[in-house]
């Protein structure tokens, strides 16, 4: 088996999820999101794009089941060995054969947990989900039992978080290379992939950000892609990947020239990042740091420019994105631990100018503070 952590590190997740379910009274936990069932058995695939569960009762059984084309793929790359196949065919319905599996752990008319927050459950699925268990037993949302788990990560976990900065850092030295005028928007990201899969990296969950011009305003992906002009302005966010696990960056590069107001909004977005440096420690509340970094960019003049969040956790997560619970913004009451690893991302899109700025860093927190992962200057570089 292709497993990424030891047996032990698998025994102690599994612990403290049966510790959690049994404080929530729950009889089993049906897991549809794939960060939980990869976290929990090492289970690893994009299958989840069609119905697929992992079962996990109170007295430890786990069963998944899913389609022919993950039984090897379960095999290959997780610790499970009760895996159960539904059979595609006109009118399938799964959640049947879901019944049998709680039939044979005797859940009928028990309390059952499920992962409604799934990108695999969708809405169709939701619906007979919930007609197949309805007089069947009492089921509640659990989306974030494991979720609120994974947040802080293990020492094995943090040996991938490292690599990922690492290949976040290589990355990043390519686009400083590369980035000039007459170069591709294209070339770029080719570079930047090659070096992380070049490292042993992974995909990551959701495309790098990329664009140039007034594409530079965006904070999404999309499928344009600009040659760089004399004068310009390329703003990339990306992330290095390793073992699904997640360090993002996040630049505006000038190209050619930089405005004056470019480097005002570049001091601005330092500021702002080493404000919320100082409130990124264990015991304070990540609402907090989102307070620090609005603060700073109201008190310099940028209120409109600025966003309503500035980042998120960051860990193992898959498709369609690589942001991760919680969220920084105002009022968010979490209390940040030792183990967190955040993604802060100060981002200024003036468009009454047309002008973008954006400075984003990875951060871990630690028993002493917080421990920034990137390893490459702030400076603004102007290419």
């Amino acid at each position: 088996m292709g497993l990424h952590f030891s047996k032990k590190e698998f025994l102690n997740r599994k612990t403290k999820v049966l510790k959690s379910m049994k404080e929530e009274n729950l009889d089993a936990l049906l897991m549809f999101r794939q960060e939980s069932m990869y976290w929990l058995t090492g289970y690893d695939t994009f299958g989840y794009v069609f119905f697929q569960t992992l079962v996990l009762d109170k007295n430890g059984n786990v069963i998944l089941l899913t389609r022919a084309p993950d039984l090897r793929q379960a095999q290959n790359t997780s610790n499970i060995d009760d895996i159960r196949i539904w059979i595609d065919k006109d009118g399938s319905n799964p959640t049947d054969d879901l019944r049998i599996i709680l039939d044979e752990l005797k859940l009928k008319g028990k309390k059952l947990g499920v992962e409604y927050e799934a990108y695999g459950l969708t809405g169709r699925n939701a619906i007979q989900l919930n007609k197949s268990l309805e007089n069947y037993c009492s089921v509640e949302d659990k989306s974030e039992l494991i979720t609120k788990l994974r947040v802080v990560k293990s020492q094995e976990e943090i040996i991938y978080v490292k690599k990922a900065a690492n290949l976040a850092d290589k990355a990043l030295y390519e686009v400083w290379k590369h980035a000039k005028a007459g170069v591709s928007e294209s070339k770029i990201l080719a570079e930047m992939n090659r070096v992380i899969f070049e490292g042993g990296g992974d995909y990551p969950a959701n495309e790098f950000i990329i664009g140039s011009g007034k594409n530079a305003l965006l904070c999404r992906y999309q499928a344009e892609k600009q040659i760089l002009k004399s004068q310009d302005q390329l703003t990339i966010e990306w992330a290095g990947t390793y073992r699904h696990y997640h360090s993002a960056m996040f630049r505006t590069i000038p190209i050619g020239k930089a405005e004056t107001k470019h480097h005002k909004m570049h001091e601005a977005c330092v500021e702002a990042l080493k404000n919320c440096e100082n409130k990124l420690k264990s015991g304070n509340e990540i609402g907090e740091v989102f307070d620090a970094h609005a603060k700073t960019f109201d008190d310099l003049g940028f209120n409109k420019a600025r966003m309503n969040a500035c980042g998120y956790s960051l860990g193992t997560t898959f498709s369609p994105n690589w942001m991760d619970w919680p969220m920084l913004y105002t009022g968010n009451p979490y209390i940040i631990e030792p183990g967190n690893v955040f993604f802060m991302h100060m981002i200024l899109m003036d468009s009454d100018n047309g002008l973008a700025m954006n400075l984003g860093e990875t951060y871990l927190v630690t028993d002493k503070g917080n421990e920034r992962l990137g390893k490459q200057k702030l400076d603004l570089v102007i290419l």
